[in-house]
């Protein structure tokens, strides 16, 4: 008896050791962020150049990306969000892409946020079997992959497709986990999941593949919990796929568009839109998102920041001269930070759809 009862303290030791040599999704996170890494099995792969190299260049980037958006970003969304910007309130935020960092400096308290993109999910990164000579050009790609949105506040979807799947941390999750990270959450728990044609959400591999992150926000907020599904959402695919009907069973919450394309300015995503103009409260977004012809002002009550130059070359079809002329009218009060394609405040378009 005495024997069996060592035999199985010491079985148990050996788990908890082999449980502390494997590093938690929170750990990874840190590392692909370049912050600390003390005291986690990490540690010794932190002491490389390749890794001290990238948590310099990302920690200079983080200090200019503070300065420049995330601290007047909160300060906006304090102000003009209020309550919004408190509760807790689902957060749908379709044409993403692993767009988490925006989506929580305006919306800090989501109980949950709904990523959807065209982008792969990827395999949930695990440094630990990453061969030592594919750490740096993997840093490196991560580095590329995150520079167009720590620049200019948006993902350049096809340059972000090429970096992300010529490297061996591919995917959307390394990106998520740096967003997690470098915003200060704790991330508890990491699962991949799907969707089936239905909208049930399943464990593993469904049609619509997706990931689900429980983590911890800094101040003591309730856990959250953040989704991105890889999904098409044209008016075809829309419909078939899941996605939309899975959340629907969310309930009502809150909308955030950025950078999305003017896909919706188009006759092949009406499905999309008329689901975020019934499901949201409040939508945040740039010229580029829901049409403003489509915010009828007996159901919405708009308001307007920064200026409307119009579209940037590549999109300059989709000009929107009643927007013109409702900026012309509201003399709206100017951004302190960019938003959307034009990467200068003083050219960058807010607009705040509160439904009545």
């Amino acid at each position: 008896m005495r024997f069996k009862l060592l035999a199985l303290a010491a079985s148990l030791l050996g788990s908890q050791l082999l449980a502390e040599e494997t590093p938690t999704p929170d750990d990874q996170a840190r590392f692909l962020a370049g912050l600390p890494v003390t005291g986690t099995p990490l540690q010794p792969i932190a002491r490389s150049a390749a890794w001290t190299e990238h948590a310099a260049r990302l920690e200079s980037a983080w200090q200019k990306l503070e300065n420049r958006q995330l601290t007047p970003i909160g300060a906006w969304s304090t102000h003009y969000l209020s309550a919004t910007a408190a509760g807790h309130a689902p957060l749908f935020y379709m044409f993403s892409g692993p767009d988490f960092l925006y989506a929580h400096a305006f919306f800090p308290s989501a109980s949950t946020y709904v990523l959807c993109g065209i982008e792969p999910v990827g395999s949930l990164p695990d440094i630990t079997q990453l061969p030592r000579e594919a750490l740096e050009p993997s840093l490196q790609t991560l580095g590329q992959a995150l520079g167009s949105i720590l620049s200019f506040s948006f993902f350049i979807t096809k340059e972000m497709k090429v970096h992300l799947e010529e490297t061996r941390l591919s995917g959307t999750l390394p990106v998520l986990y740096v967003f997690l990270a470098r915003s200060g959450c704790h991330i508890d728990d990491v699962r991949l999941v799907g969707l089936d044609k239905d909208g049930t959400l399943i464990e593993g591999k469904g049609p619509t593949s997706g990931v689900k992150i429980v983590f911890t926000s800094p101040g003591g907020q309730p856990a959250q919990t953040l989704y991105y599904f890889s999904s098409d959402l044209s008016d075809g695919p829309a419909d078939k796929t899941g996605f939309l009907k899975w959340c629907d069973s969310l309930g009502e919450g809150d909308g955030f568009l950025k950078a999305a394309s003017y896909l919706m300015h188009g006759g092949n995503f009406n499905t999309v839109r008329k689901f975020l103009l019934s499901h949201s409260k409040v939508i945040v977004q740039d010229e580029s998102g829901v049409p403003i012809k489509y915010f009828a002002p007996a159901d919405w009550r708009l308001r307007f920041f920064g200026s409307y130059p119009g579209p940037i070359e590549i999109f300059k079809q989709h000009t929107q001269p009643l927007l013109k002329e409702l900026y012309r009218q509201s003399n709206p009060p100017p951004l302190s930070f960019s938003f959307g394609y034009r990467w200068h405040p003083s050219e960058s378009t807010l607009i705040l759809a509160e439904r009545k």
